[in-house]
């Protein structure tokens, strides 16, 4: 009988998860990762509920339950990380990094080192044979946050939830009256949650005032630091006047944010893309060939293809709006995901 690890996050998707591989006739032990407690000014991190409702869930499903310790390394790799990145203008995903460097390499690791011959999560994807494809539920499909994960997790990965729609888990978690049938997404860490990203940043970088500049060259108002605007953004900027305002730039030096109110302006709009970090689960794409691209979370899919052998640029058949750098390309043939990079 193999023995699976679930990550047991104290949300509906992951407890499902755990149930399912249960009934397959696997040994199940729930893992809980206290990856981040800190509370934030006016914000408690809801870990300790979390926590709780995970082990109800294990006592619940009659499985083992173990807490894993990962706060030391989540800040080092994940918030460190964010900080830099948002330090150099850019706009990251911490979401694939926590991916990359917690869930699918250290939490795998310690898991197989404690006797684990698989792990699993709840997320909405697939893993088949070392490759990764999109989640049945188009709706909640995070293929795109698990590119950087490598094929050799893969193959000792499971995503019970994957072939799922989200109606199907939450009805049989109701069905089996799971205690977190009812329970509202789990965000996982606090800062993605109630607080937002520039509450958080605020803990650790200072605001300086700074210009926004019109696509005239004029200044418009003012800011408390570039570092908290990103590409594309419309909301947040308080200059005032009818038009909506987006964010076309930045310059980080100077601490200013440039801004437009014109739509067509080119400084919105990319029609290629240039990568670093560059991380492909099996084949590499070939040049020439046509791929859909995801920059963002939840952004349509775009055909594109890379015209050189290092993949480093990838020229997209229709311009597409707000490309930040700090996001990634997640790069998809089908449903499969040959991987992508960090835009820059």
């Amino acid at each position: 009988m193999k023995t699976i690890y679930v990550g047991l996050s104290g949300g509906v998707d992951s407890s499902v998860a755990a149930l399912l591989l249960k009934e397959q006739g696997y040994r199940v032990v729930g893992v809980y990762m206290k990856n981040w407690s800190q509370n934030l000014p006016g914000y408690e991190c809801p870990w300790r509920q979390d926590y709780l409702d995970a082990k109800r869930i294990a006592v619940q499903l009659a499985i083992d339950f173990k807490v894993f310790a990962f706060e030391n390394e989540y800040k080092s790799k994940v918030v460190d990380y964010m900080i830099s990145e948002y330090k150099a203008g850019h706009t990251p995903n911490p979401d694939i990094m926590c991916n990359q460097e917690i869930k699918f390499k250290l939490f795998y690791e310690t898991a197989k080192q404690d006797g684990a011959d698989m792990i699993a999560t709840g997320h909405y994807a697939i893993a088949k044979d070392g490759e990764l494809y999109k989640g049945k539920d188009i709706n909640k499909d995070q293929s795109y946050f698990l590119y950087r994960v490598t094929s050799s997790v893969l193959k000792n990965t499971l995503f019970p939830v994957g072939e799922m729609k989200k109606p199907e888990v939450k009805k049989i978690a109701v069905n089996h009256k799971l205690i977190t049938a009812t329970k509202k997404e789990s965000m996982g860490i606090c800062f993605v949650g109630k607080v937002g990203i520039k509450d958080f940043l605020l803990q650790y970088i200072k605001p300086k005032k700074g210009r926004i500049v019109d696509q005239n060259g004029k200044t418009i108002g003012y800011h408390d630091g570039a570092i908290f605007y990103t590409i594309g953004q419309r909301h947040g900027l308080e200059v005032g006047g009818g038009l909506p305002y987006y964010v076309v730039g930045k310059n980080m030096k100077n601490n200013i944010v440039y801004v437009t109110t014109q739509l067509d302006d080119n400084r919105l709009w990319s029609n290629e893309i240039n990568l670093s970090n560059l991380h492909w689960i099996n084949k590499k794409p070939q040049v020439g060939q046509i791929y859909d691209v995801r920059v963002r979370y939840r952004a349509p899919l775009i055909k594109g293809c890379f015209n050189e052998p290092s993949l480093r640029q990838i020229y997209l058949k229709d311009p597409v709006k707000s490309v930040a750098p700090g996001q990634s390309a997640v790069i998809y043939k089908g449903d499969k995901v040959a991987g992508g990079g960090v835009i820059i």
